[in-house]
């Protein structure tokens, strides 16, 4: 893996880490803020423990990408980048379709461009 795809693969995990933190420990305030225009304000309380299961899902996807870097074969670690990728490009695309537009910026931009820079590079 070249430096370049590291990069963009470092800011797709400090996104799904930001993410995990907001829905898992911040909700109710930095929810309010990202997703208030989606949700009704009264819905946060009551949907705070779904947004932390979200969270921890979003942290699965830090980790696995993480992991990727301390791979040794070239092979696998592209392997395991790859298969983390993608599977945040479906959640952004599918949350872009169903939650809010802004996902497709935020999720599924970064997850393409580090895949792209991935497999050119």
């Amino acid at each position: 893996m070249d430096n370049l795809s590291r990069i963009f693969i470092g800011i797709v995990i400090a996104i799904h880490l930001y993410i995990f933190y907001m829905e898992f420990f911040a909700w109710e305030t930095l929810g309010k803020k990202a997703f208030g225009k989606v949700l009704p304000a009264q819905m946060f309380k009551p949907t705070k423990g779904l947004a932390a299961n979200q969270g921890l899902y979003n942290l699965f996807l830090a980790a696995g990408l993480t992991w990727s870097f301390f791979i040794h074969n070239y092979i696998w670690q592209k392997n395991i980048a790859t298969f983390f990728l993608i599977c945040i490009a479906i959640a952004g695309l599918y949350g872009g379709i169903t939650a809010s537009k802004k996902i497709f910026t935020i999720q599924l931009a970064p997850a393409s461009i580090a895949l792209i820079s991935l497999w050119l590079l």
